[in-house]
C-alpha cells in the first residue's frame, strides 16, 4: 500500500503576527481541509512584547495546527526561549531548538544545516518571496544519483504587498520512499548552485561561498527582467558593434485566423497594434474587456517567440495590469497550447471585489484536481522556456501576483478550462459563459465594445507615445 504523503505547510517572518496567521491557515483548512503541521521560519516574535503572544502562552486563544518555530533572530526576542534544546512556547507552538534536527513521529525530519541536503530549503528574513528552480545534489556521471533540493523563501505574515508568505506543500518521509522514486529528477532541475566544479566536491575539502557573480550562475537576477537568467558566457552583455537587422514575422503554412496580416483576422476587434505584438478584444469574450495578447508573426507559443517578440508580450502585460488596476480589476493570464496554431494568450479582468487572488489559484488547483489534471506551481522569476520544450502541449496561467501554474499536457485536455474555472461560482459567477461559443454578439456591438475599449486604454498604450 503507497505511503500517504504528509500535507505541510511553511510560513515566512511572522514577527507577532499571529492572529493573521492562524486565521490564513484556518481559512485554508476549510478550504482545503487538514494539514500536519506548520513549519514558521524567519522571525516569529516580534520586536516589541506582544499583548496576542500572551493569549496564547496563557491558553486563552490556541494554534489550529501543530506549529514548529526556529529560534530568535534578534536580541529582543530571546527572552522567548527559556530551553535551548527546545520546548513547548504554548499549546501546539514548539521551539526547535539548537540540535539541528528535529524527527516527527512520522520519520519526517526538519532540518536546520543546509550541508545535509533537504528535499525542501525554506529560507526568511528577507522580506520576499522567491522560488528557484530544484538543483541536484550530485554530479551526473560522476555520483550516484541523489534527490533533488527545491530552495523557498518565504515573505513576512501580513505584508502590505501581499507577496507570498505561506507555501503548502505534500512529502512522503525519505525512509517510507522507494530509492528509484526519491532519486528521480524533476524536468526542470538545474545544476548546484553552490558547486563550482566537481573537483570542489572531494571528500574533507571545504566549499567556498558562491561568488557575487560567478562564471556558472544558476540563480536568477531579480535585478533583470523577469524571465531572463544571468549570462553564463563571462560577458559583459554590451550589444554587438553591428545593429541586429529585423527580422520578418514568420509566416504560416496556411490560412490563420490570428497572423494580423492574413485576411481571416476580424480586425474590427484591434485594439492596439505594437511592433511584434497586438492587442485584440476576444470572441465571445468572459466580459467587455476580455482581451487576447497575440504576436503580429505566426508563432503556435510562447515557447517559440524571438527574444523581442517576448519583450513586448511582457510589455503589454505589464501595461494591461496597470490599466485594470486602475478600474479596480486584478488580471489573470492563462495560454492553452493544445490543438490551437497561433499563440494566443488570454487575458482576464477580475474585479477585486469578487475574490482575493488565493481564491483565483485555489480555485485553479481544486477544479484540476477533479479533473485529474496535474497543475504544479513554478518559481516565479522562472522562464517557461526552462520548463518545456518548443512542441509540447501545455496550459500555463499566471496571476497578478507573479505566481504561475502549469500542466503538462500529455493526451486529453478540456479545451474550455480556463473559462471555466474563471466563470465559475469560486470567481466571476458566469458559468453559463465558459464556452465562448455561447458568448458570440453581433458584428456592430463588437465594434461598440472594440471602440470604447479603445478609447479606455488610450492614457496606457504604450504604442501610441511617439
Amino acid at each position: 500500500m503507497a505511503q500517504k504523503p504528509l500535507r505541510l505547510l511553511a510560513c515566512g517572518d511572522v514577527e507577532g503576527k499571529f492572529d493573521v496567521l492562524f486565521n490564513r491557515v484556518r481559512a485554508i483548512q476549510k478550504k482545503s481541509g487538514n494539514f500536519d503541521l506548520l513549519l514558521c521560519v524567519g522571525n516569529f516574535f516580534g520586536s516589541t512584547p506582544s499583548a496576542e503572544w500572551e493569549e496564547y502562552k496563557t491558553g486563552i486563544k490556541k494554534a489550529p495546527i501543530q506549529t514548529y518555530v526556529l529560534g530568535a533572530n534578534s536580541k529582543e526576542t530571546v527572552e522567548y526561549f527559556q530551553d535551548a534544546d527546545g520546548c513547548e512556547l504554548a499549546e501546539n507552538i514548539t521551539y526547535l531548538g539548537r540540535k539541528g534536527v528535529f524527527t516527527g513521529t512520522s520519520g519526517l525530519q526538519i532540518v536546520l544545516a543546509v550541508v545535509l541536503k533537504p528535499r525542501y530549503h525554506f529560507a526568511a528574513l528577507e522580506k520576499t518571496y522567491y522560488e528557484r528552480l530544484p538543483y541536484r545534489n550530485h554530479i551526473v556521471l560522476q555520483e550516484n544519483a541523489q534527490h533533488a533540493t527545491r530552495f523557498i523563501a518565504l515573505a513576512n505574515v501580513g505584508n502590505p504587498d501581499k507577496k507570498k508568505y505561506l507555501y503548502a506543500f505534500s512529502i512522503i518521509p525519505m525512509k517510507l520512499m522507494d530509492a528509484a522514486e526519491l532519486v528521480k529528477q524533476p524536468p526542470d532541475v538545474t545544476e548546484n548552485p553552490y558547486r563550482k566544479s566537481g573537483k570542489d566536491t572531494t571528500i574533507g575539502k571545504r566549499t567556498p561561498a558562491p561568488e557575487e557573480e560567478s562564471a556558472c550562475q544558476f540563480f536568477f537576477d531579480l535585478n533583470e527582467k523577469q524571465g531572463r537568467k544571468r549570462s553564463s558566457t563571462g560577458r559583459d552583455g554590451k550589444s554587438s558593434p553591428h545593429p541586429k537587422q529585423p527580422c520578418k514575422p514568420p509566416q504560416p503554412p496556411g490560412s490563420c485566423w490570428f497572423c494580423l496580416a492574413s485576411p481571416e483576422v476580424e480586425k474590427h476587434l484591434v485594439v492596439s497594434v505594437g511592433t511584434h505584438c497586438y492587442l485584440a478584444l476576444a470572441k465571445g469574450g468572459l466580459s467587455d474587456d476580455h482581451v487576447l495578447i497575440l504576436p503580429i508573426g505566426h508563432y503556435q507559443s510562447v515557447l517559440e517567440l524571438s527574444t523581442e517578440v517576448v519583450e513586448e508580450v511582457e510589455k503589454y502585460k505589464a501595461t494591461l495590469r496597470q490599466f485594470f488596476k486602475s478600474r479596480g480589476k486584478r488580471c489573470v493570464l492563462f495560454e492553452r497550447n493544445y490543438k490551437s496554431h497561433h499563440l494566443q494568450l488570454q487575458v482576464i479582468p477580475v474585479p477585486l471585489s469578487c475574490c482575493a487572488t488565493d481564491d483565483i489559484k485555489d480555485a485553479f488547483i481544486s477544479q484540476a484536481q477533479e479533473q485529474q489534471i496535474e497543475l504544479l506551481e513554478i518559481p516565479e522569476h522562472s522562464d517557461i522556456k526552462q520548463i518545456a520544450q518548443p512542441g509540447a502541449a501545455y496550459f500555463y496561467v499566471e496571476l497578478d501576483t507573479g505566481e504561475k501554474l502549469f500542466h503538462r499536457i500529455k493526451k486529453n485536455f478540456p479545451l474550455q478550462f480556463g473559462r471555466e474555472v474563471l466563470a465559475s461560482e469560486a470567481i466571476l459567477n458566469i458559468p453559463d459563459k465558459s464556452d465562448w461559443r455561447q458568448c458570440q454578439i453581433s458584428k456592430e456591438e463588437e465594434e461598440t465594445l472594440a471602440r470604447r475599449f479603445r478609447k479606455d486604454f488610450e492614457p496606457f498604450d504604450f504604442t501610441l507615445d511617439n
